[in-house]
């Protein structure tokens, strides 16, 4: 906004996503500039004036400066903004979904973990935290636990066995693939993040993910659209 001036678009745990001017941010010995960047965590004093916030005071916390040298993690980690801007409930605690951003963009950019492995985690436990939680308990026509292949249903969510009838278009699931995903709806946040898989099931699990969330919320991700042309 102008020379000096930023608006921030920010997620913040108590509210949402919200958006407030930051005065002077542009200049170089601002305060305010560092936290005011992209992909920042940081923690701002706000108040409201003549209709519109203003950030008084911004302390940067951890800067996820990873990000910007490699296009795969940019890109993912802009496509985890895009589903805070998508599933943040405004005006409401967003705790758990605040922490599993936040938490995914350290382990995407601090702890190097496998980009698509990260990705997957968090579409699949955000599409569980925003009420989307597809049903891996077992088989949904005979209840069997567990088969050699099993087919997830991403229009459904839904898990059927070998031996029970399958519409078109499931995707094809080992048991390897199966309780990872199990894991990522089930497990306790503390415990969410401790599996490895195999980098080829990670990126079918991550195709997987992504056709589930952009089926059940009929939703078209622009970073996600970037993400899938760049590493084609």
């Amino acid at each position: 906004m102008g020379e000096n001036d930023k608006l921030v678009t920010l997620f913040t745990k108590e509210q949402g996503i919200i958006k407030a001017f930051a005065s002077g941010a542009k200049q170089t010995k601002s305060k305010k500039g560092a936290a005011t960047s992209m992909l920042t965590y940081g923690s701002f004093a706000i108040k409201s004036k003549n209709g519109s916030l203003r950030i008084y005071e911004a302390t940067p916390i951890t800067m996820f400066f990873g990000a910007g040298t490699d296009i795969e993690i940019l890109t993912i980690s802009q496509y985890f903004c895009e589903l805070a801007d998508c599933f943040a409930v405004n005006g409401n605690n967003n705790a758990e979904f605040f922490r599993l951003i936040l938490n995914s963009l350290h382990f995407l950019t601090v702890k190097k973990r496998f980009p698509p492995l990260i990705k997957a985690i968090t579409e699949l436990r955000a599409a569980a935290i925003s009420g989307y939680a597809p049903n891996l308990i077992a088989c949904d026509g005979c209840g069997k636990f567990q088969d050699d292949i099993m087919y997830f249903n991403a229009q459904d969510g839904i898990i059927t066995c070998g031996d029970c009838e399958r519409t078109q278009g499931c995707f094809a699931a080992d048991q390897t693939m199966l309780s990872a995903m199990r894991h990522i709806v089930y497990a306790d946040f503390e415990k969410l993040y401790n599996f490895e898989i195999p980098d080829d099931r990670a990126k079918l699990l991550s195709e997987i993910t992504s056709a589930y969330l952009t089926t059940q919320t009929d939703y078209r991700f622009k970073t996600l659209d970037f993400y899938n042309s760049i590493k084609e």
